[in-house]
C-alpha cells in the first residue's frame, strides 16, 4: 500500500476481550516496522457491531479526503482495493461515493456459495423495491466515500449492525452524493460472523427502519432529495 502514497490503514478491533485484542495490537506494532502505513490499531471496548466499528475509525481519520473500509477476511483482495483507490484518485469534484459490486460478469471473478448468493439477491431486490435503489449489491465489503459527503450525513447514520451500508447508501443519495458500483473480484472467505439465516432476517428489519426514518424523520427529509 505505501506505493499508493497518502494512504493510512487502521485496523479496528471490535471488542474482542484483552487477550485478544493484546494479540492484534502485537502483530500490527511488528507489521508497522515494515508498512509505515499501518496506523496503531484501534481497540474498541466493547462489541458495537460492523457499522459501528466501521465509523469509529472514519472518526479517527483526522483530515483525510476519503474514508474507506475494507472487510477484514480477506474476500476482497489488496489488488482490488489499490484498484479502488486509483479510480477514486480520478473523480472529478465533486466526487462520487465508490461502492464495490459483486456482479458476476465477463472480466470479473466472484467465487461464492449459492446459497449466500441467492439470499444476497433477496436481500438486493429488498433494498431497490423498498427503498427505490436500484442497486445490484450493497453488501459487499469495501466500499470509499468522500469525507465532505460523509459529514453531512453523519447525524443521520443510526444503524450499527450488518445493514449500515443501505443506510450509508440512501443518506449519501439523498444528501446529494453520486454512488457508483464498481465490479470487482471476491472470493468467499470461510469463517467469518455473518449468520446468514438470523442475520439477514435482522437486515430486513433494518431496512424497514430505514425506510421508516427516511419518511418520518425532519432530518431525512431536510435533506437535499436526489434521484439514484
Amino acid at each position: 500500500m505505501e506505493s499508493l502514497g497518502g494512504v493510512d490503514v487502521l485496523v479496528v478491533e471490535d471488542g474482542g476481550g484483552g487477550e485478544e485484542q493484546s494479540r492484534l495490537a502485537a502483530m500490527i506494532e511488528d507489521l508497522r516496522r515494515v508498512h509505515p502505513c499501518l496506523l496503531p490499531p484501534l481497540l474498541l471496548p466493547g462489541n458495537l457491531g460492523k457499522g459501528g466499528a466501521v465509523y469509529s475509525g472514519w472518526d479517527h481519520a483526522g483530515g483525510a479526503a476519503w474514508l474507506a473500509f475494507v472487510d477484514a477476511d480477506g474476500s476482497c483482495t489488496a489488488a482490488e482495493v489499490a484498484r479502488l483507490i486509483g479510480l477514486a484518485r480520478q473523480e472529478s469534484t465533486p466526487p462520487r461515493a465508490l461502492f464495490a459490486s459483486r456482479i458476476k460478469m465477463l472480466g470479473r471473478k466472484i467465487d461464492r456459495r449459492w446459497r449466500r448468493h441467492l439470499l444476497g439477491r433477496i436481500y438486493a431486490t429488498l433494498v431497490s423495491e423498498l427503498l427505490h435503489i436500484p442497486v445490484y449489491d450493497s453488501q459487499c465489503g469495501l466500499k470509499l466515500v468522500p469525507a465532505a459527503a460523509f459529514e453531512g450525513i453523519k447525524p443521520l447514520l443510526s444503524i450499527q449492525g450488518f445493514a449500515f451500508d443501505v443506510e450509508l447508501l440512501l443518506a449519501l443519495l439523498r444528501g446529494g452524493c453520486q454512488v457508483l458500483e464498481v465490479p470487482i473480484d471476491w472470493h468467499e472467505t470461510p469463517g467469518g460472523k455473518v449468520r446468514l439465516v438470523r442475520d439477514s432476517i435482522q437486515m430486513a428489519r433494518d431496512i424497514f427502519a430505514i425506510r421508516r426514518a427516511a419518511a418520518r424523520s425532519p432530518a431525512w427529509r431536510n435533506l437535499r432529495a436526489n434521484d439514484p
